[in-house]
């Protein structure tokens, strides 16, 4: 009987161990979709890599790394990409990862006529598994960013039964390979997750479950995590930083980012492209002379963020220094519009219905009337909204991109002519040759040189106007420890623990 008790006793304490509480996460939007060859969302990344593992992963210095695969060779003639696949690995259905489900996860990604990753994956020939733990992806030419891809949404593997369902079946229930499956969605309101107890790196997670609550309003959210109520806050109001630094309950995570927010313009995708801006480069030109970027980022951000007009951020390897950011010359904007025969342009600008970004579009709106413009914000939710514009239903939006270590990721998304985010419709065949270019070869100092070839025309033309780069900013409370930032904002479950 005592041998008993000691059991059991040993029992609960590796219990308590192992289930260490459910992690309550406060999210500001909802996703669109859980299915990663859909999605453009930044927040189904965030949930997705609770779930999800991927074939390789970025670390916090931006290198690529191994997850379900465990190590990659390249071919001497670049042609071929040879992968490791882990072994002993399964789904949350109990099915087994090998090279066939690689096969089968890349080909959904490449062919699929839903799928938002087949302009990624063009250069793929073929994907053969070679043993169950060997697989070979042949391409059509050198594809210098197929590494971070793998380690992105066209990386992340589902079980052989999930591929077998019917696409909305994959976009409402994923299964995947990863540290936590779902439990349930209440859209617009909360994401629960649980641990799952067979994944393979399963003494790496301590927590029992994840609840992400979706909490628009960024003061609610801080409000919330003062109250106890959340553990992490995504996306904390720069100004709410110092009410978090202030408080010993809370801690501050920070990191300086790839992600950027930018004004898409619709230029040529249906009857809301018929305006001023789609009919001249000079009122776009006009438009961006009259923002100064610096005192958005003053009054809305407490100067936190970084103010950009371009889609690298400043320090990366890719950054063109041709192009700082500019001082305002609403003079010159005043110029442009008379020139034109412009003086009043109108435009309708979406933006999400949250208390920042509507300021950021609030100040944009009485910056631009300054010079003549008038501005009117259509508040929406995000899904709605980033569907709005991928069917050309919107004249301007202010759109977020969390961004990629590799600026291929950064343009050609959304700017090639046949992109899955080119919702502005705006197409020149210099910039795909010169993107082409770019990803065909290996040579960084190459690559450089092709995409700031690349940045000359569109900045010239701008169907797109960047705005800034975030800084990421998270509130925590002080029971959260193995909280790693990274600059891609995507925050991984591995290591993350709650203090008794």
């Amino acid at each position: 009987m005592r041998l008993l008790l000691i059991a059991a006793a040993l029992l609960a304490c590796n219990a308590h161990a192992w289930a260490a509480g459910t992690l309550r996460w406060g999210l500001d939007a909802d996703l669109d979709t859980f299915d990663p060859a859909r999605s453009g969302s930044y927040v189904e990344r965030i949930v997705n890599s609770a779930m999800c593992d991927q074939l390789m992963e970025i670390d916090d210095k931006l290198n690529v790394v191994p997850e379900l695969a465990t190590a990659w060779e390249w071919s001497t003639d670049q042609l071929s990409l040879l992968l490791h696949l882990r072994p002993n690995v399964v789904f949350q259905d109990g099915t087994k990862f090998d090279a066939l489900v690689v096969r089968d996860n890349l080909l959904r990604y490449a062919n699929a006529d839903y799928s938002a990753r087949k302009g990624e994956l063009t250069p793929i020939v073929s994907v053969e598994p070679i043993n169950p733990l060997l697989v070979l992806i042949r391409l059509k030419r050198p594809y210098a960013p197929l590494l971070t891809l793998l380690a992105n949404r066209a990386g992340v593997m589902l079980s052989p039964k999930s591929l077998a369902q019917k696409p909305e079946e994959i976009a409402a229930h994923p299964v995947c390979a990863g540290p936590f499956s779902l439990v349930e969605r209440v859209p617009q309101d909360h994401i629960t997750l649980q641990r799952f107890p067979g994944y393979w790196n399963a003494a790496a997670v301590s927590l029992d479950r994840i609840e992400f609550k979706i909490i628009p309003d960024s003061s609610i959210r801080r409000v919330n995590l003062q109250s106890g109520q959340l553990d992490v806050v995504a996306r904390l109001a720069a100004t709410d930083v110092p009410i978090v630094q202030g408080d010993k309950k809370l801690q501050l995570a920070q990191s300086p980012s790839l992600g950027f927010e930018m004004l898409s313009f619709n230029l040529n995708n249906g009857p809301a492209s018929e305006t001023p801006f789609a009919a001249d480069k000079r009122i776009r030109q006009a438009f961006a002379k009259s923002l100064d970027l610096d005192q958005i980022n003053k009054i809305v951000f407490d100067g936190r963020f970084v103010p950009d007009v371009q889609t690298e951020a400043r320090g990366t390897r890719y950054y063109d220094p041709a192009y700082p950011v500019p001082r305002r010359d609403l003079s010159g904007a005043r110029q442009l519009l008379a020139d034109e025969d412009e003086p009043h342009p109108k435009l309708r600008l979406s933006v999400v219905n949250n208390p920042v970004d509507v300021q950021v579009g609030e100040v944009i709106q009485s910056m631009a009337a300054e010079a003549g413009f008038e501005v009117t914000l259509d508040k929406g939710e995000a899904v709605s909204l980033t569907q709005a514009a991928g069917r050309g239903e919107y004249q301007a939006y202010a759109v977020i991109w969390s961004g990629r270590p590799d600026p291929d990721g950064n343009i050609s998304i959304w700017m090639r002519c046949a992109a899955p985010l080119n919702w502005t419709g705006w197409c020149d065949p210099a910039v795909d040759a010169g993107l082409a270019q770019a990803t065909g070869t290996l040579k960084p100092e190459e690559r450089m040189q092709l995409y700031h070839q690349v940045n000359d025309i569109w900045m010239d033309e701008l169907p797109y106007l960047p705005l800034y780069h975030f800084t990421w900013l998270w509130g925590l409370s002080a029971k959260v420890t193995g909280f790693t930032p990274r600059p891609d904002g995507v925050v991984r479950p591995i290591g993350l623990g709650l203090k008794p």
